[in-house]
């Protein structure tokens, strides 16, 4: 039985962890043990993440730095809003630093930073948090299907 090669197709089932450039933890699937599964060529990740993980087999560890272009991206000026403080209640207070679920109009829920409280204006960042940060990728592979 010949080892199974992440390929452009594979379905990869891998602990990851992310690490910012001062060496702190963003995130990690090993906090709770519950690995992530990626399908290659989904669109999911970026493609230079992507090459990253090609020609990886079950058990491999490899840690790898990416750009923010090639990780969460850059942040967008235009995923920054200004929203009337009379939004907001007692269940979400406009206090800086809070991360408030706001529901689009197809249903789903984006989550916003609230960066600034200025008078009855509320600066909300709609960015992911990551964007514009280089981070350092650690994954362990689990399991490799093709």
């Amino acid at each position: 039985m010949s080892e199974q090669v992440i390929g452009s197709q594979s379905e990869v089932l891998f602990h990851f962890s992310i690490r910012l450039e001062d060496g702190s933890a963003a995130d990690s699937t090993k906090v709770h043990n519950k690995p992530a599964k990626l399908f290659m060529g989904d669109g999911s990740l970026t493609e230079n993440f992507e090459k990253c993980l090609l020609g990886l087999v079950v058990g491999d560890s490899k840690s790898f730095e990416l750009e923010p272009e090639d990780a969460f991206g850059q942040p967008n000026p235009d995923n920054i809003y200004y929203v009337d403080r009379s939004k907001f209640g007692a269940n979400t207070p406009a206090e800086v630093g809070s991360i408030i679920a706001f529901t689009q109009p197809d249903g789903t829920d984006l989550p916003g930073l609230v960066r600034e409280v200025a008078g009855d204006s509320v600066t909300v960042d709609f960015n992911h948090p990551l964007a514009g940060q280089k981070v350092t990728f650690e994954v362990d592979i689990l399991e490799v299907s093709n």
